[in-house]
């Protein structure tokens, strides 16, 4: 579970992590609060995602009425796909120096470890290996004072920033710790004007499987509003930036029919899995939620055990009744328990369904990009059979 920035900044305060003073704001009125009691201030959407400096949600202010109005244009807008409810208001920080800093789980030698460098700040992932030092720590023994300060002497900060950035570690690592993190990280560690080194940013982020350990730990829900939506139907979703939707039964087939749309060409725009058993009304509801982002066609791919081929086609004409009719490329690959009985029903409907991926596959992107204007002819990638030729039947198999 991931936490916003400034419930990760609140538990590194806890532990004695020097951060900015701020405010959260759900308004205009609050932001200009914030602004009157802390001067020059910094505006930071609250959103569980990176790159948000780069994306314009970070904005500066110098009166009350600027941040209201800042505030005003960054609430209620989508940052990196996800609405803005919130913003952080901290009080704005003279910066000399940015450093990075970070406790995370290994998972292939299965310890923390510890990552710092004194290249931190917004393009922290191209910083070149030789810029960045990572020290395992044992769990047995956790992180050491000496070890710490071994890190601090192998950045070569100085006396002086040895010792605070050495004091900071340690009390990460606690952080890293109490929460049962898989990351905590401070990016940018800023070294202010003043010599006085500053959480500038924070995340943390914490296992969900140790959540029951932390009962008072607040609650955050990762996700896009229709992801959102999704997961309380019960539906394994994530948003993608493609144009052609995707449904399918089972999360390695929905994985195939991703890559498979990639091998044609296309872009898929989203990952659905509507899991095995569905129903009609939950199949249904999976479609609707699919078409309301309107993607330029619509892909069904079910191959049939415990999910009934008859269910998904009741369902696809409920929604298409519901509708009157559909406005985009439907294209659908029907095979499994009662596959005669949904194709009966497709076709009772005017529908076709197909009987292998590559086939649906070449179609789909096809008339997608029959849809958006650009009609060139569906292309087979080596060792697949051409759309249409019988042959590809044959071959196709599998999923």
């Amino acid at each position: 579970m991931k936490l916003y920035e400034y419930l990760a900044k609140e538990a590194f305060a806890r532990h004695g992590i020097p951060v900015p003073p701020g405010r959260v704001a759900t308004s205009p009125k609050g932001a200009a609060e914030a602004a009157q009691e802390l001067g020059d201030v910094a505006l930071k959407v609250q959103i569980l995602a990176g790159g948000r400096g780069k994306a314009g949600g970070i904005r500066f202010a110098s009166t009350p009425d600027e941040a209201a109005r800042q505030a005003a244009e960054l609430l209620g807008t989508e940052i990196r796909g996800l609405r803005v409810s919130k913003v952080l208001v901290e009080k704005k920080l003279q910066i000399d120096r940015e450093f990075y800093l970070g406790v995370a789980v290994d998972g292939g030698a299965r310890r923390p470890v510890v990552i710092a460098s004194t290249a931190g700040g917004v393009n922290i992932e191209d910083v070149p290996e030789k810029l960045i030092i990572k020290q395992a720590v044992d769990p047995a023994w956790g992180l050491m004072p000496f070890r710490a300060r071994q890190i601090a002497r192998r950045l070569d900060l100085g006396p002086d920033l040895s010792s605070q950035f050495t004091d900071i570690l340690l009390r990460l690592y606690d952080v890293f710790q109490t929460y049962d993190a898989e990351l905590a990280e401070i990016n940018p560690l800023a070294l202010q004007k003043d010599g006085l080194l500053v959480a500038a940013d924070g995340r943390l982020n914490m296992d969900d499987d140790a959540l029951f350990r932390h009962p008072d730990s607040p609650v955050v829900e990762e996700g896009t509003e229709l992801e959102l939506r999704a997961r309380k139907a019960g539906l394994a979703y994530v948003e993608l930036d493609g144009d052609i939707a995707v449904m399918a039964n089972g999360a390695g087939i929905t994985m195939a029919t991703l890559d498979i749309i990639q091998l044609y060409g296309g872009r898929p725009a989203n990952f659905l899995d509507a899991g095995g058993g569905a129903g009609v009304e939950t199949t249904a509801a999976a479609i609707e939620l699919l078409l309301s982002r309107r993607p330029k066609a619509l892909l069904i791919n079910i191959f049939g055990g415990i999910t009934r081929c008859d269910d998904v086609a009741r369902a696809l004409v409920t929604v298409g009744e519901r509708r009157g009719g559909f406005d985009l490329p439907v294209v659908i690959r029907l095979v499994g328990t009662n596959e005669k009985e949904g194709l009966a029903i497709l076709e009772d409907y005017g529908l076709k369904a197909y009987r292998t991926m590559d086939e649906a596959a070449a179609q789909v992107v096809h008339a997608a990009k029959v849809s958006a204007g650009d009609q060139p002819p569906p292309r087979a990638p080596a060792g697949a059979g051409p759309a249409g030729d019988p042959s590809a039947v044959e071959r196709g198999g599998g999923l």
